[in-house]
Parts: C-alpha cells; sequence; structure tokens
C-alpha cells in the first residue's frame, strides 16, 4: 500500500522539479492509482475477518473508492470547484475513519469488547460512521464559512485605492517593455 503512496509522491516530486512543465494530470493519475491499490488492498484484506471487521472494512471502502474515483475524474476535467469541495471532505471523512478503526478495533470505546455477532455493535459502527460524514461536512463548512468571512471582512482593508489589475506587456515594440527590461539590467550590474 505505501509503495503505491511512495511512487505517487516520486511522480509528484518529478514533476514539480524535473519536468519543464508541472504534470497535474500525471499526478492525477499516479494519486488515482495508488487510491485503486489501496481499494484492491482493503478489499484482499478483508479475507478471514469476523463479522465485525468485516463491516468495519466496507465502511472503510466507500470513501476510498469515491477518493479513487473522483482523482480519476480529475484527470480528465481538471478544476471543477465542486469536486474540489467533495474531493476534500471524502478525504476528511477518510482520515479520520482510518484513525477510528484503528482505536475502534483495538480500545472500543465502551470498555467491553466487541462482539462480532451483536446486531447492536454492527449498527452502532454504521451509525458512528455516518457521525463522521457529517461531521467532516460540519467542519468543511466551518472552515469554509470562516474563510470566506475573514476574506470579505479584511479584503477591503488589505487592499490600496487605486490598484487595479493589468497584464505584463509581451510585444517586443511596447516602449513599456524596453523601459522594465533596461531597469532590470541596472539592478542586475549588466551594463
Amino acid at each position: 500500500m505505501f509503495g503505491f503512496f511512495l511512487l505517487s509522491g516520486l511522480v509528484d516530486l518529478i514533476s514539480q522539479v524535473w519536468l519543464a512543465r508541472q504534470s497535474m494530470k500525471l499526478e492525477r493519475a499516479a494519486m488515482s492509482l495508488a487510491l485503486f491499490a489501496l481499494l484492491l488492498q482493503t478489499v484482499a484484506h478483508i479475507e478471514h475477518k469476523n463479522a465485525l471487521e468485516v463491516r468495519l472494512h466496507n465502511l472503510l471502502l466507500i470513501p476510498v473508492f469515491l477518493l479513487a474515483l473522483m482523482f480519476t475524474t480529475d484527470v480528465w476535467v481538471p478544476d471543477q470547484p465542486p469536486l474540489r469541495v467533495l474531493k476534500a471532505w471524502v478525504l476528511l471523512v477518510l482520515g479520520c475513519w482510518m484513525l477510528q478503526v484503528t482505536s475502534v478495533l483495538y480500545a472500543p470505546p465502551s470498555g467491553q469488547p466487541w462482539r462480532a455477532g451483536s446486531p447492536v455493535d454492527l449498527a452502532f459502527l454504521t451509525v458512528f460512521f455516518c457521525w463522521h460524514l457529517g461531521l467532516g461536512a460540519a467542519v468543511l463548512a466551518a472552515v469554509y464559512g470562516l474563510c470566506s468571512l475573514w476574506h470579505h471582512r479584511c479584503s477591503s482593508w488589505t487592499g490600496f485605492p487605486g490598484a487595479k489589475y493589468r497584464p505584463c506587456p509581451t510585444s517586443p515594440s511596447n516602449g513599456e517593455l524596453k523601459k522594465l527590461r533596461g531597469e532590470a539590467m541596472l539592478q542586475d550590474g549588466d551594463f
């Protein structure tokens, strides 16, 4: 599992450092491959488990599959804001649930040992996963709301009254571009 994520990280590093242009499609494809490998490995890990562990792994498969599907979609249809929000939410849920699975399996919250065949324990895990879904959405909404509030309240304080965006001059016949080049040469010390 970690080998695929290491491969994805190496692809990101190569794309960002060594390639002439960063290839976001290549990076997203490598991440998608790593997530599909995690999905297959989780499916294979379910074998010879009791009902409780199978339920935990099945609930883990949901965000892993959705995240792999979203990264695959992001390869062909990049830069979609709703997809970014969904990826952030599912990634938040996946991280929280993976951490919770480790603590639930080895130290049940009630202190009592798990009964693998008990429908009450199986239902508790499903409800607990739904709590993670709701909590992840609430955290994401709170972060987005606070950032939006901060942006709307503080952006007027930091702006300059007459400052507006102007594209950089690119035509070689432009006098302003020649002036900028002359100033840059003087600053560099090349006369």
